[in-house]
């Protein structure tokens, strides 16, 4: 997946086992979608608690942040209670939905590619990022993007 294409719908398991869609998501305007390796590991940790700490920025941009991994459902409600996160925490325990972004790993061990895609309401990819050691920056650089679609004028 890069930028321009435009994302399939899927649907997943959220933390609570409650299957969530992603058109249900882009109902309410852009979605960050951000796949980590695995939920109660250091740096996902501090990347899904950036994330979590920036819920007025993302409210303001009118954008819905979405954690994936491939943890399965009782994992990711453990990472939610833990760490008190207030988005949709998804479980792809099979690896399908990192693979259709191209995110999954082919050895098992780290799962997936930590990736960022912002995904404006038609479902076109605005932005990718990638980095596996910043656990900042894709919450930093989803919400430029964001801000930088808010702010173009209307035609």
């Amino acid at each position: 997946m890069e930028v321009g294409d435009r994302i399939d719908h899927f649907e997943l398991r959220d933390s609570n086992g409650e299957l969530k869609s992603s058109r249900e998501f882009l109902q309410s305007g852009p979605i960050v979608i951000f796949f980590y390796p695995a939920a109660m590991t250091k740096g996902c940790t501090a990347e899904s608690c950036y994330f979590r700490d920036l819920k007025s920025e993302f409210e303001a941009v009118g954008a819905q942040r979405i954690g994936i991994s491939m943890d399965p459902v009782e994992k990711q409600a453990l990472f939610v209670s833990t760490y008190d996160l207030d988005y949709p925490i998804l479980s792809d325990p099979e690896g399908a939905i990192a693979k259709h972004f191209g995110v999954k790993r082919s050895l098992d061990l780290l799962k997936v590619k930590r990736t960022t895609f912002v995904v404006d309401i038609d479902r076109t990819v605005l932005a990718k990022i990638h980095s596996e050691t910043n656990m900042r920056t894709h919450a930093e650089q989803a919400l430029a993007v964001l801000q930088g679609r808010k702010s173009k004028p209307s035609t």
